[in-house]
């Protein structure tokens, strides 16, 4: 590696929660807070010990201020571009104790107008790791732009480049993102992916493989290193051929967004540490983990004494 620097960018949120269950009408109070797949990953992996900068477009309003402000706050080298267009937003609620619903109100937004020129090549060409998601290039055609080229500018330097594939359906269609994927996927270094979220970069059927036969198959379009998420069923990983299987940790889920964010930064702030793969998995499903026990995106997740404490109860638990 080049440093042990992690670079990220792209769409950082404000994320509006209502409090309590039932529906979203005027007698709920809403809290603001922080929302973004990449920032997730860098706060995450600053918190525990990572040098990490983040760079993307945020509006000129108030949301936009909290976000760089929060980054900042966070330890995370921050370069937060002022757009003219509003920095996007999401509301989560509960309409019953089942599960989450999440609604974005994105399109047109200051992170979408990401453009290559954001993206200076010696920010690149220093980081440690480049890391990138899927919902980059769904955002706009200059947001793809931008994703491609900060990935062959990784490449062409010796940057490793960390992507999670992270499909969001309610950006654009499977048919639509299934290419533009498969490409990243296979420009890669490192590769994070759900189940479906391989399947989908495979074109292979739904109920196709278990995670390592998919991880191997994911392996084979190029990245030397592929981790298969599968929330409560723990994680598999393919690193340089080797298998490793991290257990689920088992929780009592109270928001489960971002905890793939969480599972991501703390891969990555081991593998910036010089840590090994079966290390690297473990620590980032004990951070996934621990994201799904508190509230919000990124407001609670761990330090790395609170991470050892948090291990150390599920070592007694068993």
């Amino acid at each position: 590696m080049h440093s042990r620097t992690l670079l990220t960018f792209g769409e950082t949120m404000g994320r509006l929660d209502a409090e309590g269950i039932g529906l979203l009408d005027g007698g709920r109070p809403l809290s603001l807070k922080l929302a973004g797949a990449e920032s997730n990953v860098a706060i995450t992996a600053a918190r525990l010990g990572a040098d990490v900068t983040w760079v993307g477009r945020v509006g000129p309003d108030g949301v936009g201020d909290l976000i760089e402000r929060r980054l900042r706050a966070e330890g995370v080298s921050t370069r937060a571009l002022r757009d003219d267009a509003f920095t996007g937003l999401m509301i989560s609620s509960r309409r019953t104790s089942a599960g989450v619903r999440v609604d974005y109100h994105r399109a047109g937004s200051a992170g979408s107008r990401l453009r290559p020129s954001d993206l200076p090549q010696e920010l690149i060409a220093g980081a440690g790791v480049l890391h990138v998601t899927g919902i980059t290039p769904a955002l706009s055609a200059g947001a793809r732009e931008a994703t491609f080229y900060a990935v062959d500018v990784a490449r062409a330097a010796g940057v490793l480049v960390s992507v999670d594939v992270n499909h969001r359906a309610k950006l654009w269609s499977a048919q639509e993102a299934a290419p533009v994927l498969r490409d990243l996927v296979a420009r890669a270094d490192l590769v994070f992916a759900g189940p479906e979220e391989a399947r989908l970069v495979l074109d292979a059927p739904n109920d196709a493989a278990d995670p390592l036969t998919l991880a191997r198959a994911v392996a084979g379009l190029g990245p030397t290193a592929v981790i298969i998420k599968d929330g409560p069923r723990g994680a598999v990983a393919i690193v340089d051929g080797a298998e490793h299987v991290a257990p689920p940790v088992p929780v009592h889920a109270v928001d489960p967004v971002g905890a793939g964010d969480a599972f991501v930064g703390g891969y990555l702030a081991d593998l910036l540490d010089g840590a090994d793969p079966a290390t690297c998995l473990t620590t980032a499903g004990r951070t996934g983990a621990y994201a799904v026990t508190v509230p919000g995106d990124c407001e609670h997740l761990p330090y790395r004494h609170e991470l050892a404490a948090f291990a150390a109860a599920e070592d007694v638990a068993r």
